[in-house]
Order: structure tokens, then C-alpha cells, then sequence
């Protein structure tokens, strides 16, 4: 005895399921259509899969600045954007620039970290939420915010406001002196440089770290 259930599409002639029962066996046909549909839908999710995971390698993040961790991990896309844009404010700023103590004007290096903390600060808070619970973009987040709070601010608190509340005091010996030769009668001068470089040579570290970030497309 034969019993035959097939589902056909509408009025054509393409059987794609063809379910037989015959003298007590059972043969089960699946149109090659069925299975390229299938193929497709699985298709996305693992191709999802292997471009997050593949499209980018593992990175190691090794910063000098006292009180931040390292950290390992494998980037996306969103990071990558974020982390080149973060990496452009540094180079281009009095930031990951070498200070030099005899041309650069203090108050002007500490415009460029306020714009600098300003636009770090819009950049995080610019990352879309779905990407807020990435393992890398959480990493990359913690760093970030950690070289403005642990590298950045300790700086800025001690030196910053007592520097200009002197400087705006100093404007009639401008008239005789370069702002490179004034601010070097600061009484607390050596201190502050010596801060200040370190604070530097950490940030330029932070841009070579990014720069890492960056890189890290497989080929």
C-alpha cells in the first residue's frame, strides 16, 4: 500500500515537500528549493557571526597611565570608528603632540585638553545603544573615560585654575615679555611642566595604544 502527501506551490508543478508511505517505510523528499531557502536564512546570522568576530583581530591595550588596567579584546566597527576619531583629537591637538616647554603656551595646551575632554566625552556618549553591551565596546568606553579621569583630571585640578587665576594677573608685564618668557615666573613653573610632560608623554602613549585599535582589520 502507497499513501502520498505533497505540498505544492499554488497551481505550478514544484512539489516542495513529497512525504511517501510504502509497505510499512517511509520516504521524505525535500525540493532543493526548501533547502536553498533554508540555506539563506541560516546564512545571515552566521554571517553576522563571522564578520563581528573575523573582521577585526585581537588587540592588547598596554597604557602607562597609573590606575588603568589593560585590556584584550576584539573590536568592531562601531570602536574602530570611535577610537579613530578620539586618535585624530589627539593628534592634532596639545595632546598627543610633544610639548615643548620653550615654545608652547601653557594656557593654550590647556584649551586644547578641554576641547579635547569635551569632544571624548560627546564621542562615548554618541555610541549607539545597541552596541553598549559589546564586551569591546565597554573596553573601550573604560579606557577612554579612565585617561580623561585618572590621566587627564588630576592635572587640571591642581594646576589648571591656579595657573590662570595668576596669568590673568601678569597682563602689563605682556607688554615687555613673550607669553613664553612670563610663564616661566609662574613660582610654581618647574612643577607644573614636569606635570605636564608626563601627563603628555601618557597621552601620546593613549593615541599609539588607539592607533593600535585601529589597525587591527584582518587582512
Amino acid at each position: 500500500m502507497q499513501c502520498t502527501w505533497s505540498d505544492t506551490l499554488m497551481d505550478s508543478n514544484i512539489t516542495f515537500i513529497n512525504l511517501a508511505f510504502n509497505d510499512g517505510q517511509i520516504k521524505f523528499d525535500v525540493s532543493i528549493w526548501i533547502i536553498a531557502l533554508l540555506v539563506a536564512v541560516l546564512a545571515v546570522p552566521v554571517y553576522r557571526f563571522y564578520n563581528h568576530t573575523k573582521k577585526y583581530k585581537l588587540v592588547k591595550i598596554r597604557l602607562k597611565i597609573p590606575g588603568i588596567g589593560n585590556a584584550e579584546f576584539t573590536p568592531n566597527d562601531e570602536d574602530i570608528q570611535v577610537a579613530h576619531q578620539i586618535w585624530t583629537q589627539l593628534v592634532t591637538r596639545k595632546a598627543a603632540i610633544k610639548i615643548n616647554p620653550e615654545e608652547d603656551v601653557i594656557t593654550e595646551v590647556y584649551d586644547s585638553w578641554y576641547a579635547l575632554f569635551t569632544t571624548t566625552r560627546e564621542l562615548i556618549s554618541s555610541i549607539p545603544i545597541k552596541y553598549l553591551e559589546e564586551e569591546s565596546t565597554k573596553q573601550l568606553i573604560s579606557i577612554s573615560t579612565d585617561v580623561l579621569n585618572k590621566g587627564l583630571r588630576p592635572h587640571l585640578t591642581t594646576w589648571q585654575v591656579k595657573y590662570r587665576n595668576w596669568y590673568k594677573h601678569q597682563e602689563e608685564k605682556l607688554k615687555t615679555k613673550t607669553t613664553q618668557e612670563l610663564q616661566k615666573e609662574y613660582p610654581f613653573y618647574t612643577e607644573l611642566i614636569d606635570d605636564m610632560l608626563l601627563v603628555n608623554e601618557n597621552l601620546i602613549d593613549y593615541a599609539q595604544q588607539l592607533k593600535i585599535v585601529i589597525g587591527s582589520k584582518v587582512k
